[in-house]
């Protein structure tokens, strides 16, 4: 009877530290869910930091290369060359700058916001240089060259600690999906304005054809319409950058003030041996380079294809415009099927209308409802990779717990990637042109021009978009492992 009363008291006791325990688990978790829930001020200043990197980056997709072929009248050969090199020396500099965020001691302002304050303005300086034609014609191509990489690398210094903060704002993998979709939103709000801006200011200009009377009289016109739409576009950047700093608070999630760092190269080999990261990254690397070849010789197809020389900016605009429209959708569907499905129906909706568009005969009416299907593909396409990213970090963090802070890394790494792809589609297809013929401001194009442009906007995007969904059967991280994840991630915080 004696032991019996003692087990029934240790068993007892056992109960109630148990119990007690889980109550402290339990409001431990609560009063962290509760500091760690974003409001939505923040997610939505947060968003606003994103909308100049796509500003700026719609305006230079779409546009740059008709300016230098048609505005600025550089050889289609000197265009590829400033193109490639400019994007691939933006693609170098991303690791660089990743690296040097990850080893940028922690201020008062956080370790990413001052990156983001000090880049701002020298970059929006440059951005408006790009888009002047300077009075000499033997170094045209080199000070197009120049402003274009010192912008790469500004935006770089920009983007890269921009796109790691989303791992700052909140530990809460649900916070950071809804800050995600709120920044995906007003990004692509933000091709929006950029297409808009720089379309309608240059649209109004009405850039005229090589065999012009007052050919002289309305290049300068031209010029100075990009000039205008370039300043207005700076001064947006400039603001946003403010509202970004000013609206966000930068979060030591991880410990970072006192972490003790591994060095760069056993970081960016633990990131690169990390088999999810990789197979996501090739995906997104191949798709991402068929969207980029699309809108890259998009204004040219238009243009010059399908004959509609007097509405490419407005087709431009409704195809960013339904993109937009389309986010919130995209983001219901992910969480309400999942991420691996949102990509294989989000990603392929694009197919049928690339196929659509080179196949029907110019039509006006056919070109505007293929670009409000094609807008809700391109949606996708710009949300779920920076849905995404998130749950590679953390699923590197389960696996390699005493290994943090490499956020930088897995981001910068990632915008390389798309960046060499963007420089490779834009260099490539330039000098694609340049072999079919292109003639700079000829109001027709040659056969071969024309059939080179059907490839670079329907062939050639289907087939990486085929491909990167292939590799995308690979990638391992369902709702299930995210789950364990989030799981697994409170309980090292609680520890």
């Amino acid at each position: 009877r004696v032991l019996f009363l003692k087990a029934k008291q240790s068993s007892f006791a056992f109960t109630l530290k148990h119990s007690i325990f889980m109550t402290w688990q339990r409001r431990q978790q609560q009063y962290y869910s509760e500091n760690q829930t974003l409001t939505v001020w923040s997610k939505v200043c947060f968003a606003i930091g994103g909308a100049p990197y796509q500003i700026t980056g719609s305006a230079l997709g779409f546009f740059l290369q008709i300016f230098l072929l048609d505005v600025a009248l550089l050889d289609p050969l000197n265009a590829s060359v400033i193109l490639f090199v400019g994007r691939a020396w933006d693609a170098v500099t991303d690791p660089t700058v990743g690296f040097l965020v990850s080893r940028t001691p922690w201020t008062r302002h956080g370790r990413m916001m001052p990156w983001i304050l000090i880049s701002t303005t020298p970059a929006v300086m440059c951005y408006f240089l790009i888009w002047v034609v300077p009075p000499i014609e033997q170094g045209k191509m080199w000070w197009y060259l120049l402003f274009y990489c010192l912008f790469q690398t500004l935006q770089t210094c920009f983007h890269v600690p921009y796109s790691a903060l989303t791992m700052f704002i909140s530990t809460e993998q649900k916070e950071r999906d809804s800050a995600t979709a709120y920044r995906m939103t007003v990004e692509v709000l933000g091709t929006v304005v950029g297409t808009a801006i720089q379309g309608q200011i240059v649209g109004m200009a009405n850039i005229p054809c090589i065999n012009s009377t007052s050919l002289t009289n309305s290049s300068h016109h031209s010029m100075r319409a990009y000039m205008i739409a370039s300043a207005v576009i700076s001064l947006i950047c400039v603001l946003c950058a403010v509202v970004l700093f000013f609206g966000v608070t930068e979060q030591d999630s991880d410990g970072l003030k006192a972490q003790k760092h591994v060095s760069f190269r056993r970081g960016l080999r633990l990131v690169m041996s990390h088999g999810p990261y990789v197979k996501l990254v090739l995906a997104f690397l191949f798709t991402s380079l068929a969207f980029m070849l699309m809108e890259g010789n998009f204004a040219l197809f238009i243009k010059y294809t399908l004959g509609f020389r007097e509405d490419f900016q407005n087709i431009l605009l409704v195809i960013m415009l339904s993109a937009t429209l389309t986010i919130p959708m995209w983001q219901w569907f992910l969480c309400r099927f999942g991420k691996k499905t949102a990509v294989y129906i989000g990603i392929t909706w694009a197919v049928p209308f690339m196929i659509v568009v080179v196949c029907v005969n110019s039509n006006l009416f056919v070109s505007y409802i293929v670009s409000v299907a094609a807008g809700a593909s391109v949606a996708a396409a710009f949300l779920l990779p920076w849905s995404m990213l998130p749950d590679v970090v953390d699923d590197f963090k389960v696996q390699n717990p005493t290994s943090q802070g490499h956020e930088a890394i897995f981001y910068s790494f990632y915008v390389f990637f798309t960046k060499f792809a963007s420089g490779v589609s834009l260099g490539v297809s330039t000098l694609a042109l340049s072999f079919a013929g292109y003639v700079p401001g000829v109001c027709v194009q040659s056969d071969s021009v024309n059939l080179t442009l059907k490839m670079l906007v329907s062939a050639a995007p289907v087939s990486l978009i085929a491909l990167g969904l292939l590799i995308f059967k690979m990638y391992p991280i369902n709702e299930e492992r995210r789950q364990y994840n989030n799981k697994q991630l409170q309980l090292l915080l609680l520890q």
